[in-house]
């Protein structure tokens, strides 16, 4: 048995509230979710946060769902190994659809290293008519383990860290990323207003 058939509640309803249409005519706004994976330290989290940024300056409400900022709660109790990534990044899509379907533009930043997951986490959102915009941040190994601002890289070389991904565990690059922003590519500002753009040809 799998953590997320453990979790899986037997007996429960889905209650509906308010319409996703009627949320829409109220707060003038669709939700969606923008999905951030990369090697660690590929720029992940600057580039949602810099995004949550410009959104948020635009008018439109936008929320920065961060890898590490889930393992300080929700994802607290789940360790490094593959079942709890797994874990991890379902618990991340179902919180980031419930944002979405609230008008919210949720922001994931979750390395996500298995293609098989982050498939699931798509499906969530478009079995409910949720846009989910992958963004894959390709940044070589070479130059994440030369920025490795938080030293993990090289406890990982070291032995003190095992299951560490582009080290000892894979990461599985998407394939059809929506949008794949590469080192060199565009400055920061320039890579906010390139996504800022796809969101708005697609999301009221």
């Amino acid at each position: 048995m799998t953590v997320s058939e453990a979790l899986t509640s037997a007996n429960v309803t889905w209650h509906s509230g308010l319409t996703r249409g009627k949320r829409l005519e109220a707060l003038g706004g669709t939700g969606a979710t923008v999905w951030f994976t990369g090697l660690p330290a590929s720029g992940k989290s600057t580039l949602a946060a810099a995004l949550e940024r410009a959104l948020v300056s635009r008018g439109r409400a936008a929320y920065l769902l961060d890898g590490d900022n889930l393992r300080h709660g929700l994802n607290g109790d789940l360790a490094f190994d593959r079942e709890s990534r797994a874990e991890n990044v379902r618990r991340a899509a179902h919180v980031a659809r419930l944002f979405a379907d609230a008008g919210v533009v949720a922001l994931v930043s979750l390395v996500s290293p298995y293609a098989a997951e982050r498939a699931k986490a798509r499906e969530l959102h478009e079995a409910d008519g949720i846009l989910f915009l992958e963004v894959y941040v390709n940044i070589p190994l070479a130059e994440c383990e030369r920025r490795d601002p938080k030293g993990l890289y090289a406890r990982a070389r070291r032995g003190e860290i095992c299951e560490f991904t582009g080290i000892d565990d894979p990461y599985e690059r998407p394939e059809h990323a929506d949008v794949e922003l590469g080192a060199g590519d565009l400055p920061l500002e320039a890579a906010v207003d390139v996504l800022v753009t796809r969101l708005g040809r697609r999301i009221p």
